[in-house]
Protein backbone atom coordinates (compact mmCIF):
# COMPACT_ATOMS: atom_id res chain seq x y z
CA UNK A 1 0.00 0.00 0.00
CA UNK A 2 3.03 2.24 0.87
CA UNK A 3 4.67 1.78 -2.08
CA UNK A 4 1.22 2.20 -4.19
CA UNK A 5 0.82 5.44 -2.66
CA UNK A 6 4.11 6.40 -3.33
CA UNK A 7 4.02 8.35 -6.86
CA UNK A 8 7.33 8.59 -7.39
CA UNK A 9 7.82 5.39 -7.53
CA UNK A 10 4.63 4.76 -10.53
CA UNK A 11 5.85 3.15 -13.50
CA UNK A 12 4.19 6.60 -15.74
CA UNK A 13 6.73 8.33 -13.59
CA UNK A 14 9.50 6.51 -14.38
CA UNK A 15 9.12 5.80 -17.77
CA UNK A 16 8.40 10.17 -18.32
CA UNK A 17 12.32 9.84 -16.72
CA UNK A 18 13.77 8.00 -19.06
CA UNK A 19 11.83 9.63 -22.13
CA UNK A 20 12.97 12.73 -20.90
CA UNK A 21 16.68 11.82 -20.72
CA UNK A 22 16.41 10.16 -24.11
CA UNK A 23 15.03 13.33 -25.64
CA UNK A 24 18.12 15.48 -24.16
CA UNK A 25 20.46 12.92 -25.63
CA UNK A 26 18.33 13.27 -29.01
CA UNK A 27 18.96 16.96 -29.25
CA UNK A 28 22.78 16.58 -28.63
CA UNK A 29 23.15 13.75 -31.01
CA UNK A 30 21.40 16.08 -33.84
CA UNK A 31 23.53 19.07 -33.35
CA UNK A 32 26.36 16.32 -34.46
CA UNK A 33 24.64 14.85 -36.86
CA UNK A 34 21.67 17.24 -38.06
CA UNK A 35 20.70 15.19 -41.24
CA UNK A 36 20.09 11.68 -39.01
CA UNK A 37 18.82 13.57 -36.02
CA UNK A 38 15.64 15.29 -37.72
CA UNK A 39 14.45 12.05 -39.24
CA UNK A 40 15.00 10.53 -35.23
CA UNK A 41 13.13 13.81 -33.63
CA UNK A 42 10.06 13.72 -36.54
CA UNK A 43 9.76 10.22 -35.84
CA UNK A 44 10.31 9.86 -31.79
CA UNK A 45 7.28 11.59 -31.09
CA UNK A 46 5.23 9.22 -33.22
CA UNK A 47 7.18 6.19 -31.88
CA UNK A 48 8.94 6.52 -28.87
CA UNK A 49 11.04 3.26 -28.01
CA UNK A 50 13.83 4.66 -26.35
CA UNK A 51 12.62 3.55 -22.89
CA UNK A 52 13.29 -0.05 -24.11
CA UNK A 53 16.19 -1.86 -22.52
CA UNK A 54 18.01 -2.76 -25.89
CA UNK A 55 17.59 1.02 -27.23
CA UNK A 56 18.68 2.54 -24.14
CA UNK A 57 21.90 0.17 -24.13
CA UNK A 58 23.00 1.06 -27.96
CA UNK A 59 22.57 4.95 -26.73
CA UNK A 60 25.15 4.31 -23.60
CA UNK A 61 27.23 2.45 -26.07
CA UNK A 62 27.04 5.15 -28.51
CA UNK A 63 28.12 7.56 -26.05
CA UNK A 64 30.88 5.60 -24.83
CA UNK A 65 32.41 5.05 -28.41
CA UNK A 66 31.67 9.01 -29.10
CA UNK A 67 33.74 10.19 -25.42
CA UNK A 68 36.66 7.83 -26.40
CA UNK A 69 37.07 9.20 -29.38
CA UNK A 70 37.18 12.72 -28.24
CA UNK A 71 39.81 11.08 -25.29
CA UNK A 72 42.11 9.52 -27.93
CA UNK A 73 42.15 12.71 -30.37
CA UNK A 74 42.95 15.30 -27.21
CA UNK A 75 46.32 12.23 -26.60
CA UNK A 76 47.13 12.64 -30.48
CA UNK A 77 49.51 9.85 -30.01
CA UNK A 78 51.16 11.29 -27.28
CA UNK A 79 53.00 9.71 -24.12
CA UNK A 80 50.39 8.27 -21.54
CA UNK A 81 50.84 6.78 -18.13
CA UNK A 82 47.67 3.98 -16.99
CA UNK A 83 46.74 3.97 -13.66
CA UNK A 84 45.42 0.35 -13.27
CA UNK A 85 42.98 -1.63 -10.40
CA UNK A 86 41.07 -4.77 -10.35
CA UNK A 87 38.30 -5.68 -7.74
CA UNK A 88 35.12 -7.89 -7.68
CA UNK A 89 31.39 -7.02 -8.49
CA UNK A 90 28.43 -7.58 -6.68
CA UNK A 91 28.53 -11.12 -9.06
CA UNK A 92 31.96 -11.80 -7.59
CA UNK A 93 33.37 -11.44 -11.34
CA UNK A 94 36.55 -9.92 -11.39
CA UNK A 95 36.89 -6.23 -13.33
CA UNK A 96 39.49 -3.79 -14.34
CA UNK A 97 39.74 -0.67 -14.73
CA UNK A 98 41.51 1.44 -16.86
CA UNK A 99 42.73 5.51 -16.64
CA UNK A 100 44.99 7.18 -19.21
CA UNK A 101 47.01 9.89 -17.58
CA UNK A 102 48.52 12.46 -19.97
CA UNK A 103 49.17 16.19 -20.84
CA UNK A 104 46.24 17.45 -23.33
CA UNK A 105 46.96 20.24 -25.47
CA UNK A 106 47.24 22.95 -23.32
CA UNK A 107 49.84 21.30 -21.20
CA UNK A 108 47.32 20.48 -18.61
CA UNK A 109 47.85 16.87 -16.56
CA UNK A 110 44.59 15.08 -16.93
CA UNK A 111 43.21 11.45 -15.87
CA UNK A 112 40.36 9.96 -18.57
CA UNK A 113 38.76 6.68 -17.47
CA UNK A 114 39.06 4.24 -20.38
CA UNK A 115 36.88 1.45 -19.36
CA UNK A 116 36.26 -1.29 -16.96
CA UNK A 117 36.48 -4.57 -18.28
CA UNK A 118 35.65 -8.72 -16.93
CA UNK A 119 38.78 -10.38 -16.66
CA UNK A 120 39.39 -14.25 -16.08
CA UNK A 121 41.65 -14.33 -13.57
CA UNK A 122 43.86 -11.19 -11.95
CA UNK A 123 47.65 -12.72 -12.84
CA UNK A 124 50.51 -10.23 -14.04
CA UNK A 125 50.20 -11.95 -17.55
CA UNK A 126 46.53 -12.27 -17.55
CA UNK A 127 46.03 -7.95 -16.91
CA UNK A 128 49.04 -7.41 -19.02
CA UNK A 129 47.45 -9.03 -21.96
CA UNK A 130 43.94 -7.00 -21.00
CA UNK A 131 45.71 -3.75 -21.09
CA UNK A 132 47.33 -4.12 -24.19
CA UNK A 133 44.15 -5.46 -26.43
CA UNK A 134 42.12 -2.40 -24.53
CA UNK A 135 44.89 0.05 -26.13
CA UNK A 136 45.35 -1.58 -29.27
CA UNK A 137 41.45 -1.14 -29.32
CA UNK A 138 42.17 2.37 -29.78
CA UNK A 139 44.89 2.60 -31.53
CA UNK A 140 47.63 3.35 -28.81
CA UNK A 141 50.97 1.81 -28.59
CA UNK A 142 52.76 -0.02 -25.13
CA UNK A 143 55.83 2.03 -26.22
CA UNK A 144 54.47 5.28 -25.43
CA UNK A 145 53.54 4.27 -22.35
CA UNK A 146 55.50 6.20 -19.48
CA UNK A 147 54.30 5.81 -16.30
CA UNK A 148 52.08 2.99 -14.51
CA UNK A 149 50.96 3.28 -11.33
CA UNK A 150 48.95 0.39 -8.98
CA UNK A 151 48.43 -0.65 -5.57
CA UNK A 152 50.95 -3.03 -4.07
CA UNK A 153 49.84 -6.27 -4.76
CA UNK A 154 52.16 -8.95 -5.52
CA UNK A 155 50.63 -9.54 -8.83
CA UNK A 156 50.73 -5.96 -9.45
CA UNK A 157 54.34 -4.49 -7.96
CA UNK A 158 56.54 -7.80 -7.73
CA UNK A 159 59.72 -7.35 -8.23
CA UNK A 160 60.01 -10.56 -10.60
CA UNK A 161 56.69 -11.56 -12.58
CA UNK A 162 54.57 -8.31 -11.11
CA UNK A 163 52.63 -6.46 -13.75
CA UNK A 164 55.17 -3.39 -13.38
CA UNK A 165 58.18 -5.59 -14.42
CA UNK A 166 56.25 -7.26 -17.20
CA UNK A 167 55.52 -3.66 -18.73
CA UNK A 168 58.58 -2.61 -18.31
CA UNK A 169 60.37 -5.11 -20.17
CA UNK A 170 58.65 -4.06 -23.39
CA UNK A 171 59.10 -0.68 -22.25
CA UNK A 172 61.97 0.40 -19.58
CA UNK A 173 60.39 3.98 -19.46
CA UNK A 174 57.45 2.81 -18.14
CA UNK A 175 58.33 3.78 -14.86
CA UNK A 176 56.45 2.32 -11.51
CA UNK A 177 54.82 4.97 -9.13
CA UNK A 178 52.70 3.06 -6.15
CA UNK A 179 49.33 4.79 -5.83
CA UNK A 180 48.56 8.41 -3.76
CA UNK A 181 45.65 7.02 -2.31
CA UNK A 182 47.55 4.40 -1.21
CA UNK A 183 50.04 5.57 0.06
CA UNK A 184 48.22 8.97 2.01
CA UNK A 185 45.41 6.54 3.43
CA UNK A 186 48.14 4.13 4.98
CA UNK A 187 50.08 7.39 6.36
CA UNK A 188 46.85 8.87 7.95
CA UNK A 189 46.24 5.45 9.50
CA UNK A 190 50.23 4.83 10.88
CA UNK A 191 49.54 8.28 11.89
CA UNK A 192 46.36 8.03 14.12
CA UNK A 193 47.62 4.64 15.36
CA UNK A 194 50.11 6.77 17.30
CA UNK A 195 47.73 7.66 19.42
CA UNK A 196 47.24 5.24 22.06
CA UNK A 197 43.53 6.19 22.74
CA UNK A 198 42.69 6.29 18.87
CA UNK A 199 43.73 2.57 18.52
CA UNK A 200 42.51 1.25 21.77
CA UNK A 201 38.86 2.67 20.36
CA UNK A 202 39.53 1.20 17.28
CA UNK A 203 41.27 -2.47 18.82
CA UNK A 204 37.32 -2.37 20.56
CA UNK A 205 35.18 -2.05 17.48
CA UNK A 206 37.15 -4.66 15.40
CA UNK A 207 36.76 -6.99 19.02
CA UNK A 208 33.40 -6.07 19.00
CA UNK A 209 32.76 -7.17 15.25
CA UNK A 210 34.57 -10.24 15.50
CA UNK A 211 32.61 -11.82 17.92
CA UNK A 212 29.39 -10.74 16.37
CA UNK A 213 30.44 -11.90 13.32
CA UNK A 214 32.27 -14.78 14.65
CA UNK A 215 29.25 -17.52 13.61
CA UNK A 216 26.13 -18.08 11.32
CA UNK A 217 24.42 -17.92 14.22
CA UNK A 218 25.30 -14.79 15.59
CA UNK A 219 25.32 -12.75 12.04
CA UNK A 220 21.73 -14.46 11.58
CA UNK A 221 20.69 -13.32 15.51
CA UNK A 222 21.95 -10.05 14.31
CA UNK A 223 19.93 -10.03 10.87
CA UNK A 224 16.87 -11.01 12.51
CA UNK A 225 17.15 -8.41 15.37
CA UNK A 226 17.47 -5.57 12.94
CA UNK A 227 14.48 -7.06 11.27
CA UNK A 228 11.99 -6.96 14.48
CA UNK A 229 13.40 -3.55 15.45
CA UNK A 230 12.62 -1.85 12.08
CA UNK A 231 8.99 -3.71 12.49
CA UNK A 232 8.40 -1.84 15.68
CA UNK A 233 9.54 1.25 13.87
CA UNK A 234 7.47 1.41 11.27
CA UNK A 235 4.39 0.48 13.49
CA UNK A 236 4.91 3.24 15.97
CA UNK A 237 5.52 5.62 12.84
CA UNK A 238 9.03 6.65 13.80
CA UNK A 239 10.30 5.45 10.55
CA UNK A 240 8.75 5.25 6.92
CA UNK A 241 9.97 3.02 3.87
CA UNK A 242 11.13 4.91 0.51
CA UNK A 243 12.73 3.33 -2.07
CA UNK A 244 16.80 2.99 -0.76
CA UNK A 245 15.45 3.68 2.36
CA UNK A 246 16.01 1.03 5.43
CA UNK A 247 18.57 -1.24 3.56
CA UNK A 248 19.85 -3.74 5.86
CA UNK A 249 23.55 -2.86 6.71
CA UNK A 250 26.04 -5.35 7.45
CA UNK A 251 29.60 -5.81 9.84
CA UNK A 252 31.49 -3.36 8.01
CA UNK A 253 35.11 -4.22 8.13
CA UNK A 254 37.98 -1.58 8.10
CA UNK A 255 40.73 -1.64 5.78
CA UNK A 256 43.78 0.26 6.14
CA UNK A 257 44.05 0.65 2.25
CA UNK A 258 40.63 1.74 1.99
CA UNK A 259 39.43 5.12 1.67
CA UNK A 260 36.65 5.81 3.74
CA UNK A 261 36.01 2.06 5.15
CA UNK A 262 36.96 3.19 8.50
CA UNK A 263 33.72 5.72 8.40
CA UNK A 264 31.62 2.99 6.69
CA UNK A 265 32.40 0.80 9.61
CA UNK A 266 31.69 3.33 12.61
CA UNK A 267 28.33 4.21 10.56
CA UNK A 268 27.46 1.27 10.61
CA UNK A 269 27.98 0.47 14.23
CA UNK A 270 26.20 3.22 15.34
CA UNK A 271 22.99 2.57 12.99
CA UNK A 272 22.74 -1.40 14.20
CA UNK A 273 24.42 -0.23 17.47
CA UNK A 274 21.09 -1.96 19.52
CA UNK A 275 21.11 -5.09 17.43
CA UNK A 276 25.03 -5.79 18.50
CA UNK A 277 23.62 -4.98 22.07
CA UNK A 278 21.22 -8.12 21.86
CA UNK A 279 23.42 -10.25 20.07
CA UNK A 280 26.56 -9.46 22.70
CA UNK A 281 23.92 -10.08 25.69
CA UNK A 282 22.90 -13.34 24.01
CA UNK A 283 26.27 -14.54 23.55
CA UNK A 284 26.71 -13.78 27.25
CA UNK A 285 24.32 -15.96 28.59
CA UNK A 286 24.48 -18.74 26.35
CA UNK A 287 27.71 -18.78 24.85
CA UNK A 288 29.45 -22.14 24.27
CA UNK A 289 32.41 -21.20 26.15
CA UNK A 290 33.45 -19.55 29.14
CA UNK A 291 35.98 -17.67 27.24
CA UNK A 292 33.06 -16.44 25.19
CA UNK A 293 30.60 -15.46 27.69
CA UNK A 294 33.23 -13.53 29.79
CA UNK A 295 34.42 -11.59 26.19
CA UNK A 296 30.94 -10.47 25.69
CA UNK A 297 30.71 -9.31 28.98
CA UNK A 298 33.91 -7.30 28.87
CA UNK A 299 32.53 -5.92 25.60
CA UNK A 300 29.04 -4.68 26.89
CA UNK A 301 31.10 -2.79 29.57
CA UNK A 302 32.91 -1.30 26.75
CA UNK A 303 30.19 -0.39 24.22
CA UNK A 304 28.98 2.37 26.77
CA UNK A 305 32.51 4.25 26.67
CA UNK A 306 32.85 4.15 22.74
CA UNK A 307 29.29 4.80 21.81
CA UNK A 308 29.72 8.61 22.23
CA UNK A 309 33.10 8.62 20.68
CA UNK A 310 31.30 6.51 17.49
CA UNK A 311 28.70 8.89 17.15
CA UNK A 312 30.60 12.47 17.69
CA UNK A 313 33.15 11.12 14.81
CA UNK A 314 30.20 9.55 12.42
CA UNK A 315 28.34 13.30 12.82
CA UNK A 316 31.98 15.34 12.23
CA UNK A 317 32.79 13.44 9.29
CA UNK A 318 29.30 13.97 7.47
CA UNK A 319 29.29 17.64 8.24
CA UNK A 320 32.92 17.55 6.16
CA UNK A 321 31.25 15.72 4.26
CA UNK A 322 34.89 13.10 4.55
CA UNK A 323 33.90 9.88 3.11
Amino acid sequence: MLDLSNHRQSIQVVLDKHSQKAKRFLRWYEDKHPDVGKVILEKVRQNDTLTCPMIQKDIVNACMKETLKVIIEDLNGDYFGILVDESKDISHKEKMTLVLRYADKNGEVVERFICLVHVSDTSACSLKKEIYSLLSDHSLSPSKIRGQSYDVGSNMKGEINGLKTLIMKDSPSAYYIYCFAHQLQLTLVAIAKKYLKVENFFDHVTNVLNVVGGSFKHRDLLRHHQAEDLKQLLKSGKAHTEQGLRQERGLQRSGDTLWGSHFKTLDNFLVIFSSIVHVLEVIEIEGSTSSDRNQAEYLLTKLALILPVVTATVERAKEHSLP
